[in-house]
């Protein structure tokens, strides 16, 4: 049996349905880059602009540099003379003034010590200085009575009615300032004088090997010997002074002192 194919146009032509999608249609990439990226690199620019002109604005302005020092503590040297030490005179910048270059720059003053440096924005400083404190006196090559202090520099001119124990090097041939060398002990030792006796020591005379004698206004003399144990041999001096009856010339040898020695004068 032979089956023939349908007539042409007999058969039904059904369409084809298709799933609709849910999804959104999605857009293909412009290639372009959203607007507000470019907005925030014009603001991040104008902003670091802007920085860059107020620092430079400030740095060349004396809205933020020294236009007023005030000072305090200094007493041997003048106002005009610190100011041009340390160049505040200049109206350096505030960010540039600090305690430590203000000090490495006033230490060509024998009497500074310490300094300290107070800001008061935009435009101020209170320098406060701290003085060394001079612990004796003593002649120079040329005869002139000098300030010392507990390290053994000369601090300048002292009047001679100056309240202080007098070094004294035993060498004549030192021609120069020996307290900051081979005398420094008899420096050191008027540093650490008890008040119980201090005002009472005349003379610290030291030799090359550093022994240190103190001669008293009494006058009486305690020989310490090497600066060492400086505690012990001030007690037994203090002690020696209170409970015991010396006469003018004696010599008391402290350099060991638990054994004291006492000596009458030198014969004449």
């Amino acid at each position: 049996m032979s089956r023939r194919a349908p007539a042409a146009g007999s058969l039904k032509e059904h369409p084809v349905r298709r799933p609709v999608s849910s999804a959104p249609t999605r857009r293909a990439p412009s290639g372009r880059k959203p607007r507000r990226s470019t907005a925030v690199w014009l603001s991040v620019g104008l902003a670091v602009t802007v920085l860059i002109l107020a620092t430079q604005w400030a740095l060349h302005s004396s809205l933020l540099r020294v236009q007023h020092v005030t000072l305090v503590g200094e007493l041997h040297e003048s106002a005009s003379q610190v100011l041009i030490a340390t160049g505040l005179e200049q109206h350096p910048m505030m960010l540039s003034v600090s305690s430590g270059s203000l000090k490495s720059d006033l230490s060509v003053f024998p009497w500074v010590q310490s300094v300290r440096v107070i800001k008061h924005w935009p435009d101020s400083l209170t320098v406060s200085v701290t003085e060394v404190r001079p612990v004796a006196v003593a002649y120079d090559a040329q005869g002139h009575l000098r300030f010392v202090s507990a390290r053994g520099r000369d601090l300048g001119p002292a009047p001679l009615d100056a309240n202080y124990p007098t070094l004294v090097y035993q060498d004549p041939l030192e021609a120069t300032w020996p307290f900051e060398r081979a005398g420094l002990s008899a420096a050191q030792v008027a540093a650490t004088l008890p008040a119980a006796f201090s005002s009472q020591v005349d003379e610290i005379e030291v030799d090359a090997a550093g022994a240190v004698t103190l001669k008293m206004t009494s006058p009486v003399t305690f020989v310490l010997g090497e600066p060492t144990e400086l505690r012990q041999k001030f007690v037994a001096i203090a002690s020696v002074i209170a409970h015991s009856t010396l006469r003018a010339g004696d010599v008391v040898d402290v350099s060991v002192p638990d054994e004291l020695a006492v000596s009458g004068p030198s014969p004449s």
